[in-house]
C-alpha cells in the first residue's frame, strides 16, 4: 500500500522514464510534488525501493528503474505530464538536501551529491546537482551528511585529488586541524584545513604551492566537516 505522495512520485518517474528515457532529477520531482527540500524525495524514493517499486541503478548517476506498479497507479490531477529536465541552479552545502544518519540500518547509504568544491583557489557558489552517491556507512556517523566533487589540487598532501569525492558530516563549528568545508564571505566556498590564530582564522592549504589564507571570523563560516573520500580509478 503506497502513501499518496509514494503513488504520485511512482507515476511521475515513470512518465519520465517512457517520455525521456531518463528519470528526472530530485529538483524536478520536488518541484511535481511541490515538497519544500529533496531529503522529503529522498525518504520517499527510499520507501519505493523498500517497497520494490524501484531500484537504484548501480555507478549511474540519476539513475532510477521502475519496477513494478501497483495495479491501481492512475494519473494525479496535481502531478505535471514529464518534462524536458530544468537546467541546474546554484545553491551553497548548507542545502535541506542532505542525509540524516541517526535512523539508518544496513548497508551504504545514499548521500547527496550537492556540488563542486575547489581544493585550490576558492570557487563562488557550489552548484545544485541533485544527485546521490552510495557511501559506505562505517566511515560514518550519527547526523546530517553530503558530499562533493573536489576540483583542484591544494589538498593533495592530505590525501585528497582532483576529481575526487569528499563525504562532509554537515556542521558549523570545527577543531583545530580539521579540514572543513568553508564558505567565504557568504559566497565562496573551499576545502581547506582549519587553523586558528588568535582572534583570526588561517585556512591551510596541503600544497606548499598554495599560501594560506587569514581572515577575520566574521568572514569565514564553517559548513561542515570531511569524514570521508571516495574514489575512482
Amino acid at each position: 500500500m503506497l502513501t499518496q505522495k509514494q503513488h504520485d512520485l511512482l507515476l511521475f518517474i515513470h512518465k519520465r522514464i517512457e517520455a525521456s528515457g531518463v528519470s528526472p532529477s530530485f529538483d524536478e520531482m520536488k518541484e511535481a510534488l511541490n515538497l519544500r527540500s529533496k531529503s522529503g524525495i529522498h525518504r520517499l524514493i527510499k520507501a519505493l525501493e523498500e517497497r520494490g517499486f524501484i531500484r537504484r541503478i548501480a555507478h549511474r548517476a540519476r539513475a532510477l528503474e521502475v519496477i513494478k506498479l501497483p495495479q491501481d497507479l492512475t494519473p494525479a490531477a496535481n502531478i505535471p505530464a514529464a518534462a524536458p529536465a530544468a537546467a541546474n541552479g546554484n545553491n551553497s552545502a548548507n542545502d535541506s538536501s542532505v542525509v540524516q544518519l541517526d535512523d539508518h540500518r544496513g548497508g551504504p547509504v545514499s548521500v547527496p551529491m550537492v556540488g563542486r568544491i575547489a581544493a585550490g583557489t576558492p570557487i563562488a557558489a557550489l552548484q545544485q546537482e541533485g544527485d546521490f552517491v552510495d557511501v559506505p556507512l562505517d566511515i560514518m556517523s550519527s547526523g546530517e551528511h553530503y558530499a562533493l566533487e573536489v576540483q583542484g589540487d591544494s589538498m593533495i598532501n592530505a590525501g585528497i585529488l582532483d576529481g575526487d569525492t569528499v563525504v562532509i558530516k554537515r556542521a558549523d563549528t570545527a577543531h583545530q586541524g580539521d579540514i572543513i568545508v568553508a564558505l567565504i564571505d557568504e559566497e565562496e566556498a573551499t576545502l581547506k584545513r582549519l587553523r586558528k590564530r588568535g582572534d583570526t582564522v588561517a585556512l591551510e592549504a596541503a600544497n606548499p604551492a598554495y599560501e594560506t589564507r587569514i581572515f577575520g571570523p566574521d568572514r569565514v563560516k564553517v559548513q561542515g566537516k570531511l569524514v570521508g573520500l571516495l574514489r575512482r580509478y
